[in-house]
């Protein structure tokens, strides 16, 4: 009860409104479908009508487009809406700002920049506690109560590294936490975290789908004994299906999978039945989308955002860089919200051939599966003819493996022209993520 006291006391100090907010979107999560979207298209025209009043970009574009705020009333209303991509916020920056934006509680807020130059945005505060409200529903699909124990394994993009001892000390104590570092994994992190948390016993172990697979890895090679959480939580990265089994095998728990895009104001968690990703409803609207940008109930697509909260800078139809599967059955666990079936990946995680083919990256991960002797391994396409392959080896690795990689990456495309170098790691991003495909063709 203490540390629970001290976690909601700690987020109500910020935020008056969190609890009842987080209250109220737990009450949610067993609404029908029909009246989540009836609340999230008031949201919408709310959200609609404020852009084209106080936004100079919006106000622009629905002039030009000859549309007004009232023929937006719906989700499916807004296909009369172009894409919103990096690129226009960009060069429009001046005109994302609200008419009223000096009197809002905001914070200025970046994307970890992992295949460039970081995006910068405006996140209102009361719109990023309640991303932490959904987040802790999200949790509680697993039986997580607001104050459980939880080890972090991650990098900036969840909060680590980014604060000195002193704070990272207090947020500790007050979240009930222990932050591990995704920047550091060598033999003695590890074996100094796996002290931590035989020492702690977390409750839940929460991170990087890459840097808690390469964890539980090290442990199930070294055959350590680790304390076994309730549930592992994997985020930030595309959980594959032999992650998945690493993972649960060595911890001795189901793992549960998220989505999160807090520029788009986009969340999906998994629960117990692992039939697909739940959609939140409450701060925003995802549009799973085909090639002519036209929504789709079932398949794969764009995952295209648009932002109810974040007056502070709305992104009305905003591409994420994600594709993910939406399907249309209904979860066994009771809850009516929409499913994603999985995030497929970002498009930087797709390659290109120069016959006009994508290849997701995933196909290297069986490649690579068939190899001997690699510990990691990094496909860079530098250009649409141009493969190179970066790999972290043992003992075991023979050669003239280099013959059957290539000979199959060839059979997606005659034209690539595969290159290898050994290294002695590979680098993480700013953000202490592991990018084993890196698209700089689509950068």
């Amino acid at each position: 009860m203490l540390h629970k006291s001290l976690f909601t006391l700690g987020h109500q100090a910020q935020d008056a409104k969190f609890y009842s907010t987080y209250k109220n979107v737990v009450k949610n999560q067993w609404k029908p479908y029909k009246e989540q979207k009836v609340q999230q298209e008031k949201k919408l025209r709310n959200m609609i009508s404020f852009a084209y009043k106080n936004v100079p970009y919006y106000h622009k574009l629905f002039n030009e487009l000859k549309i007004s705020p009232q023929d937006i009333c719906t989700i499916e209303d807004l296909e009369k809406l172009p894409i919103l991509n990096k690129d226009i916020i960009k060069a429009n920056w001046e005109d994302f700002k609200p008419a009223n934006l000096s009197s809002m509680n905001y914070n200025e807020q970046a994307t970890g920049g992992s295949t460039g130059t970081p995006f910068k945005y405006r996140l209102l505060k009361s719109d990023r506690f309640m991303s932490a409200a959904l987040l802790y529903r999200g949790w509680g699909y697993a039986g997580y109560d607001l104050g459980d124990k939880m080890a972090y394994l991650a990098g900036s993009s969840l909060g680590i590294g980014t604060k000195t001892a002193l704070l990272k000390n207090i947020h500790e104590f007050t979240r009930n936490i222990r932050k591990l570092s995704s920047f550091d994994m060598g033999e003695e992190d590890m074996q100094h975290y796996t002290h931590i948390i035989n020492s702690f016993h977390p409750k839940f172990i929460r991170g990087y789908a890459s840097s808690i697979y390469f964890y539980a890895k090290w442990i199930h090679e070294n055959d350590i004994t680790v304390q076994s959480p309730d549930a592992v939580f994997t985020t930030a990265e595309k959980l594959l299906p032999h992650m998945r089994d690493m993972i649960s095998n060595t911890f001795d728990c189901d793992v549960y999978d998220s989505y999160g895009l807090n520029d788009g104001s986009m969340s999906a968690s998994e629960c117990q039945e692992h039939t697909g990703l739940h959609i939140d409803t409450e701060r925003g609207i995802m549009e799973v989308v085909d090639d002519d940008n036209c929504q789709i109930e079932e398949g794969t697509g764009n995952i295209i955002a648009t932002s109810l909260n974040n007056f502070a800078m709305p992104f009305i139809r905003y591409q994420t860089g994600d594709m993910g599967h939406i399907i249309e059955d209904k979860c066994e666990c009771g809850r009516e919200s929409k499913l994603l079936k999985e995030v497929v990946g970002r498009q930087q995680e797709m390659l290109q051939t120069p016959e006009g083919k994508y290849v997701h990256g995933t196909f290297f991960v069986y490649v690579f599966k068939k190899v001997h002797g690699v510990k990691e391994f990094q496909v860079i396409q530098k250009t649409l003819e141009r493969i190179r392959i970066l790999l972290v080896t043992d003992v075991n690795f023979d050669e003239k493996q280099f013959e059957f990689i290539r000979s199959v990456a060839k059979s997606k495309s005659t034209q690539w022209n595969i290159e290898f170098e050994i290294v002695n790691h590979i680098e993480r991003t700013k953000a202490g993520k592991y990018k084993f495909i890196v698209n700089e063709v689509c950068k």
